[in-house]
């Protein structure tokens, strides 16, 4: 799929890109919810964020792991705890996010992004890149991600409140 770790981390910037519109809204538009019957299904900007980076930073987690031995326990962790709790994983996610200030919120959304392909650069190619497993979490959890959620950025975006 990718010939090199950095194809695939230059798709996965270029990919996130337009979420980081999200991080320069005003205090008031970050959390204005969407409306209910459009495609936010009523999140608003920092649900959307927080949603997204707290999977960022759970992949973030995972690349720490890769980067110094060949296996993850927090994937293995967090893989049994979706399959037992499913979305009540994201709705801690989400509880998370809306209890932190602004400014925090746009620190991590800053952030954690770019510490991920950081640690990517320093994880062996053979661990991820090379080994189709690691490659679809990572793929899954970043630009597969981001474009689940695009309708939502759109609907964020397009708002005429904001």
């Amino acid at each position: 799929m990718y010939a090199s770790a950095m194809e695939f981390l230059e798709e996965e910037h270029e990919a996130w890109a337009p979420f980081e519109a999200l991080i320069d809204l005003s205090d008031v538009d970050l959390d204005r919810p969407g409306h209910p019957d459009d495609p936010t299904h009523g999140w608003s900007a920092r649900d959307l964020l927080g949603h997204l980076v707290a999977w960022q930073q759970h992949a973030l987690d995972v690349a720490r792991e890769l980067a110094v031995g060949g296996s993850s326990p927090t994937k293995t962790r967090m893989d049994d705890e979706w399959q037992s709790r499913g979305d009540e994983v994201n709705d801690d996610f989400l509880a998370r996010w809306r209890a932190m200030d602004h400014d925090q919120v746009r620190h991590l959304a800053r952030s954690v992004p770019g510490e991920l392909r950081g640690t990517l650069t320093v994880v062996p190619e053979a661990r991820w890149i090379k080994d189709a497993e690691m490659l679809e979490f990572f793929y899954e959890e970043t630009i597969e991600h981001y474009q689940d959620h695009h309708d939502e950025l759109a609907a964020i975006l397009a708002d005429p409140d904001r």
